[in-house]
């Protein structure tokens, strides 16, 4: 007896990403001699390819000076890359020209990671919020002064606080206002530069909250850097782990926690202290120090402070394996894994 069978709908494709970096580098020169040539180069940004969708949060973790805050400037190009793309929207951002540039960037803001010396403490609160939305012709005179009062009641302040200036604030409250500057020209995409390691724990967790809330609110997309692994476990979808420039690891926030492969992630992951003094915990304790970026070590940037370093990890750079799909894949880039992976 023939049955009938439903016709399956096809496929949908996926959505392209907001942001796309593509093979992103950035060398600082070194100069030395009498007519300072250029002697060597810092390897801040060494290679980085990664995706950011819309409406996501998108981790970036490591040890301080391995390049995150370096990266997230040079993706706003706030410091100009020394190679490879920045892709927003489809439109390559590093080859616009500097009339586009300032354009695009009214959807690609960013909220530094010190509140204290992002404010200009000889400007007012008003002037400080106001100031994009006059220099990109948006709004002047009462129009101006509105658009401020709502941006500070939307970040939790009041709109009295126009008239004030930064050094009359504490820091959560200067970090709003740094927020609300950050949002005054409705921008799709926001670097966050460790917006909550100079605060309280419990004006942390008030700023996460807010920055959740707007993203639900306005759609937002992040880019969150942090070195603190319980920050970026409550508020990212996904998490890069980075290491001397590079890449290590990239997986969906709960698969990077539950399943941390790269041996720098483990590392990390050992390193973070839990709450709870009654759980049994083991310390992976790293030996050596960080290598310099100026002269990173051949291979695979790791071998030499990693447990499980085999030879070939000297001598040749490691692959990306990847396992899952979209945004939904787990890759790691070790010799741990993949063809010739031992055992």
């Amino acid at each position: 007896m023939a049955t009938d069978t439903m016709p399956q709908s096809p496929p949908v494709p996926p959505l392209p990403p907001l942001v796309e970096l593509r093979n992103l580098k950035k060398y600082f020169p070194v100069r030395s001699g009498v007519f300072s040539r250029v002697s060597a180069w810092v390897k801040a940004v060494d290679d980085v390819s990664c995706t950011i969708q819309a409406r996501e949060t998108f981790g970036l973790v490591g040890e301080s000076g391995c390049g995150k805050t370096t990266l997230g400037r040079t993706l706003l190009r706030l410091i100009e890359p020394t190679d490879g793309g920045v892709f927003f929207q489809g439109q390559d951002f590093c080859q616009l020209p500097p009339a586009q540039v300032r354009q695009a960037r009214q959807q690609m803001q960013m909220i530094f990671q010190d509140p204290y010396s992002s404010l200009n403490p000889r400007m007012t609160v008003g002037a400080i919020i106001g100031e994009a939305l006059k220099v990109h012709g948006l709004a002047q005179g009462a129009a101006l002064d509105r658009q401020v009062s709502a941006l500070l009641e939307r970040v939790g302040l009041a709109a009295t606080y126009r008239s004030r200036y930064p050094h009359e604030f504490s820091g959560g409250q200067r970090q709003r206002i740094g927020i609300a500057r950050a949002l005054a020209l409705e921008p799709r995409f926001i670097v966050c530069d460790e917006p909550v390691s100079a605060l309280d724990v419990s004006i942390q967790a008030q700023i996460l909250n807010l920055l959740q809330d707007l993203q639900n609110d306005l759609g937002l997309a992040y880019l969150f850097i942090s070195h603190d692994l319980n920050v970026v476990e409550y508020i990212a979808d996904r998490v890069a782990v980075m290491y001397l420039g590079k890449l290590v690891e990239v997986a969906p926030v709960d698969e990077l926690f539950r399943n941390p492969q790269h041996p720098y992630t483990l590392a990390l992951m050992s390193a973070n202290p839990v709450p709870d003094p009654t759980v049994p915990t083991q310390r992976t304790v790293l030996t050596g120090d960080v290598p310099s970026p100026l002269n990173p070590p051949s291979g695979c940037a790791f071998h030499t402070r990693c447990p499980q370093a085999m030879e070939r990890c000297k001598t040749i750079p490691p692959p990306q394996v990847r396992s899952g799909r979209g945004t939904a894949e787990h890759s790691v880039w070790c010799h741990l894994y993949g063809e010739g992976a031992a055992g």
